[in-house]
């Protein structure tokens, strides 16, 4: 990743500029990880000291091809305040209304890692109380079994906020996850807790054998 030089110390834009870092690391370390699909994920996070507008990829680009200097910044509006492209109607209708409803979820990751989405593909599919890690995390899980298909209405992204609730991590059934954290290290640590477990969990399954 080529780091720019910045043209001004000033604190708020070293704070953004930090931002901008995290989040791309975050997005080539899924990429390396082969945890997402194609262009059709999304992560944002609110720039810092700011209750209305966000970093988020711009659609059509690789996870691989994102870096901190292509993120674009937009507003709960769905404007683009900085950068070039523009923010999917899914992503727009995801994000939005899990950072208004909940403050303190600063980073929201909507991914479709193989492990956590092959268990939303289950009927009533669940993370099981079988590997210690689940002791860990399954307290924060919240289920969406109501989730059929892309968040192509804004309603669509109010329902998930409510359904999310006080938990961090969303199991979305037929589809994939959505992570949330108060910084961009704290939702990808969930995420990455609960992807490996759901994968022992179900190689445990692929036995045949009782859990």
């Amino acid at each position: 990743m080529t780091v720019l030089k910045k043209l001004s110390n000033s604190r708020q834009e070293e704070l953004e500029w930090q931002s901008r870092v995290e989040l791309a690391a975050a997005f080539q370390l899924t990429y390396q990880f082969g945890w997402n699909r194609g262009i059709g994920n999304h992560y944002s996070l609110m720039v810092p000291n700011s209750d209305d507008t966000f970093f988020v990829n711009a659609r059509g680009l690789l996870f691989s091809e994102i870096t901190a200097s292509n993120l674009i910044r937009c507003d709960f509006k769905g404007n683009v305040l900085e950068g070039k492209g523009e923010i999917r109607d899914v992503t727009y209708n995801i994000h939005v209304p899990i950072h208004r409803d909940h403050p303190s979820a600063k980073a929201v990751l909507h991914v479709h890692p193989p492990n956590i989405t092959a268990i939303s593909l289950l009927e009533n599919g669940r993370i099981a109380l079988a590997h210690h890690n689940n002791l860990i995390f399954n307290d924060r899980v919240a289920y969406d079994d109501e989730m059929t298909g892309p968040a192509l209405e804004f309603e669509e992204g109010d329902r998930i906020a409510r359904g999310l609730g006080d938990k961090t991590i969303m199991v979305m059934a037929n589809h994939g996850v959505t992570v949330v954290g108060p910084t961009v290290h704290d939702a990808f640590s969930e995420l990455g807790i609960c992807e490996h477990t759901c994968g022992d969990q179900l190689r445990a399954m692929w036995t045949g054998l009782k859990l």
